[in-house]
């Protein structure tokens, strides 16, 4: 993270479940910190969300520490707890309005995946979420999105090529015993290696279902 002397004017967020965190969301977060001049990057593990895709999650915690390994060479880089520490259902809008108090004269620029970026009309105040933040969808080169119904000006579309890489293909992975070397950060590898992630029903969240919009 920057310096604490220096208050940060323009402030990228990046949420996400980030289970695991992988270079395609680094990439990410790096061009889109160059593209529009940002001086951090706050990555926001989602917080309690036992079920997402009909799959069980792995624990908030193992999420939040495996963000703050992989991002921990980025001076501009930094990991938020304002998520996973948020009892009850995950919002955007709740992760802006906390954002917004913690940098109070910054310009947000929320960082998402374009599908998501698409599907925004249906998130939970959605008309406060364009006053907080501009929105910046990445997505892989090629990729089409239907932007018609979304207020022009409020949002950027960003095209990443590492966008290739996946969470669930490195879940998968792990599960079938190959290598996620060079898809996910090094100290990653070895942080799912150390708490048998994903192979140990133990690692997950078991509780009632809660979704982030």
């Amino acid at each position: 993270m920057i310096s604490s002397e220096r208050t940060p004017t323009r402030v990228g967020i990046m949420g996400g479940t980030f289970d695991p965190i992988h270079h395609g969301h680094l990439v990410a977060a790096s061009e889109v910190a160059d593209e529009f001049g940002l001086d951090e990057v706050v990555f926001v593990p989602t917080g309690s969300q036992p079920f997402k895709l009909d799959r069980p999650v792995t624990l908030a915690e193992h999420r939040y520490l495996m963000a703050v390994v992989a991002t921990a060479s980025n001076p501009r880089f930094g990991v938020s707890r304002v998520d996973i520490d948020r009892p009850g259902v995950t919002y955007t809008i709740d992760t802006l309005r906390d954002l917004q108090s913690e940098y109070p004269d910054a310009e947000l620029f929320f960082i998402t995946g374009a599908d998501a970026l698409g599907q925004i009309l249906s998130w939970k105040d959605v008309d406060e979420l364009w006053q907080l933040a501009h929105f910046v969808g990445v997505t892989r080169p090629g990729h089409r999105l239907d932007t018609e119904n979304l207020p022009s000006g409020e949002y950027s579309l960003h095209e990443i090529p590492a966008m290739a890489i996946s969470s669930t293909d490195c879940r998968e992975r792990v599960r079938a015993g190959k290598p996620v070397w060079y898809l996910v950060p090094d100290g990653v590898v070895q942080y799912i290696g150390k708490h048998g992630l994903y192979k140990n029903p133990a690692t997950f969240h078991q509780g009632p279902k809660e979704v982030q919009a």
